[in-house]
């Protein structure tokens, strides 16, 4: 999700012999990031328009990258990650959404939990005693709640009535909302909200996010889904608020890793977690809204 600006920041990367990269004033190589979010945007709006249950195939393929990208992060960090189980679960996750629904990827993340927790106890032969054993099933734990569970919430959202325009109007206020708060914080960004985690956003940035977010999902729920617009209120709402709580929540991670990006895949985007952070919390709230609420 875009860093809410509150102050310009300088660019002292280039050298001496090199022209300066023109970036943003919220340090992104703006030209770059458009490009990227162009492509991106128009795969999930063809996929979500013209072919629904494509969205399962288009979650399985960047969903491991995502989860391995974080896999490696925090390997480098000294973790020791059972990524096979890990990889494998986000599928079972995802796919077994079809034909079994929430059942089923309750059922293949419980045992993608289980299965991580022997893999990482007896991966190194049952005669060595597990180092930091703890640490590493709760960082598992985490991980595989956080990118493949998360994400198949919306896979559980396309097999609703009108299941390809309800995740693209989780999509879409998430994007709005990532537009927003830019905008707002770039322009009018003066006060920090979590100045310790992410020096960036500010509060003018979370107004400039509510207001487009809200603004998105009212048209959205009445355009695409036919349903009363007073229905994009609370989902606006929700889903502006963990979106940025996603962002927060990858910020300090990255802070605790002392990284910058979880990956360098997506030119002015960082890694494909560091793209979808945002929408991995929304996806949960935009499925408990609209299946209560729509």
């Amino acid at each position: 999700m875009a860093r809410q600006q509150a102050t310009p920041v300088a660019d002292t990367e280039a050298g001496p012999s090199e022209p300066p990269k023109k970036k943003s004033r919220a340090g992104r190589d703006l030209p770059a990031a458009i490009g990227v979010g162009v492509l991106l945007g128009g795969v999930a709006i063809g996929t979500l328009l013209f072919w629904p249950i494509g969205w399962l195939p288009v979650l399985a393929f960047f969903i491991p990258i995502a989860t391995h990208e974080v896999i490696r992060r925090l390997r480098e960090a000294g973790y020791d990650l059972p990524a096979v189980p890990l990889l494998l679960g986000g599928q079972a996750m995802i796919w077994l959404s079809w034909p079994y629904g929430p059942a089923g990827v309750l059922g293949a993340y419980g045992g993608t939990i289980v299965v991580c927790m022997v893999w990482r106890l007896v991966g190194h032969g049952l005669r060595q005693q597990p180092v930091n054993y703890l640490r590493d099933i709760a960082a598992t734990v985490l991980l595989a709640t956080w990118v493949p569970l998360f994400a198949s919430f919306t896979a559980l959202l396309i097999f609703q009535d009108r299941g390809g325009a309800r995740v693209f109007t989780v999509i879409a206020t998430v994007v709005f909302a990532d537009i927003g708060g830019y905008v707002a914080g770039v322009l009018f960004g003066k006060h920090l909200m979590a100045p310790a985690i992410s020096p960036k956003k500010s509060w003018e940035g979370l107004g400039g996010s509510l207001l487009f977010g809200v603004g998105a999902a009212v048209l959205s729920v009445t355009f695409l889904m036919d349903k009363p617009a007073w229905v994009g209120v609370p989902l606006g709402l929700m889903l502006v608020i963990t979106g940025v709580l996603g962002d927060l929540v990858e910020s300090q991670v990255k802070r605790d890793l002392k990284i910058k990006d979880m990956g360098t895949l997506l030119p002015g985007h960082g890694g494909i977690m560091d793209r979808i952070d945002a929408m991995l919390p929304s996806a949960v709230a935009g499925w408990v809204v609209l299946t209560l609420l729509a």
